[in-house]
């Protein structure tokens, strides 16, 4: 018998009154997925999800009735998420699939816990464990492929596959942060002989997946395996030829200088020296800007588009910064001129704002943050000259726009 470890987490209070208020009374519920997965492997686990065989109603009437609060953030596939003693658990009735596409799936709410994992992608996402006791059921070997480094579609993988397109790219990105060793060949064989059904599926889906996987510590086994495969001839067939030398000189500055991760940096290491095709590339809502650019980045999106629809362009200031970790001119393994450059460079603000604008007389208004942008963009490609050079720039942009 296996039994999860006794990490922190199996004794907070928030999951323990869930807990208590799903079991009473001939309920039930069990931990499942990622946190069972990652607390096996002695990882972190970030996301404590739950399985019952209750129904959503009776899964919020006995935590309503519990003081618990409850949140249908999934309700029509049966998931609804608690939050007690500022813990949020998702908590998810057990399914079987009714019918399926490739990109959604039907399900009907179910009461039997095998036939919840039958439908589930990899084994080693098919495990549950007992809240209280951590014991661990295993209903299709994702122990031992666990164990082995293994990632496997449960039973017959091209069936899996056909459910939901995306889990193509959800096997190379689970391969490269458990898989050891050689791939699954039954899995394997499945993904590349699928590889066109990716064309189904939308680009903020396959952007998103394809940015977990360019955020990976070392993505450049897996990416280079992808590419082997041919699944980057139908995702990103703008692929450019050098990008694994290209992604290695990127990857090294990156660690010379300590850079924080950037999915969409890494994204560009792996296209042509094309800006126009790396523009149009990157317009997907889902390659979002990393953290460290997000609030400079959106706070020069025009107030009138959704979030949502925020272009996931960085800023000139951040494309600057990563052209420099990019290089693409010195070999890889030599801490470059550009690195040397970055050691201790901090991103530079423009000495202008809005302010500064109006007050040369300019009326308040969509020419304010007309004339912000262009005199940023001239500020950009003068290297960054200083508080009087802005200001003389601004002038000639005034003076342009008088006449």
């Amino acid at each position: 018998m296996t039994v999860l470890p006794d990490t922190p987490w199996r004794h907070g209070e928030g999951l323990r009154r869930i807990v208590t208020a799903l079991c009473a009374r001939g309920g039930a519920v069990k931990l499942v997925g990622g946190a069972v997965r990652d607390t096996l492997l002695g990882l972190p686990a970030t996301d404590i999800d739950l399985a019952t065989p209750l129904t959503p109603d009776q899964v919020i009437h006995r935590l309503e009735k519990a003081g618990i609060k409850v949140v249908p953030t999934g309700i029509a596939h049966g998931t609804v998420t608690a939050i007690a003693s500022h813990e949020r658990h998702e908590i998810t009735t057990l399914r079987r699939d009714v019918a399926t596409d490739g990109r959604r799936a039907t399900v009907a709410f179910a009461d039997d816990w095998r036939e919840d994992a039958a439908r589930r992608d990899f084994t080693i996402n098919a495990l549950y464990a007992d809240p209280l006791t951590g014991e661990v059921d295993d209903y299709f070997g994702g122990l031992d492929d666990l164990a082995a480094g293994r990632i496997r579609f449960i039973g017959d993988a091209a069936t899996r596959i056909a459910e939901d397109h995306l889990r193509i790219l959800r096997f190379y990105r689970f391969a490269a942060r458990f898989g050891r060793g050689e791939l699954d060949g039954d899995s394997h064989a499945a993904v590349i002989a699928a590889r066109q059904s990716l064309k189904s599926l939308s680009r903020e889906r396959v952007a998103d997946e394809l940015t977990k996987i360019l955020s990976l510590p070392d993505p450049r086994p897996i990416v280079r395996q992808m590419a082997e495969d041919g699944i980057f001839e139908v995702v990103l067939p703008e692929l450019a030829p050098d990008f694994a030398a290209a992604l290695d000189r990127l990857l090294a500055n990156e660690a010379a200088t300590g850079a924080t991760v950037s999915a969409l940096r890494r994204l560009a290491a792996l296209l042509p020296s094309d800006a126009a095709m790396a523009e149009q590339v990157a317009e997907p809502a889902a390659f979002l800007d990393p953290p460290a650019q997000a609030s400079c980045c959106r706070r020069r999106a025009p107030r009138r588009r959704p979030a949502a629809a925020t272009s996931a362009r960085p800023c000139d200031r951040h494309r600057r910064r990563d052209r420099r970790l990019s290089a693409r001119r010195k070999p890889a393994g030599r801490r470059c001129g550009a690195v040397q450059s970055l050691s201790g460079w901090a991103i530079p603000d423009l000495p202008l704002k809005g302010g500064d604008i109006i007050a040369r007389g300019v009326t308040a208004g969509p020419e304010v943050a007309k004339l912000l942008k262009a005199v940023e963009t001239a500020w950009v490609a003068e290297d960054f000259p200083d508080a009087a050079r802005v200001a003389a720039l601004l002038d000639q942009k005034i003076g342009r726009l008088s006449d």
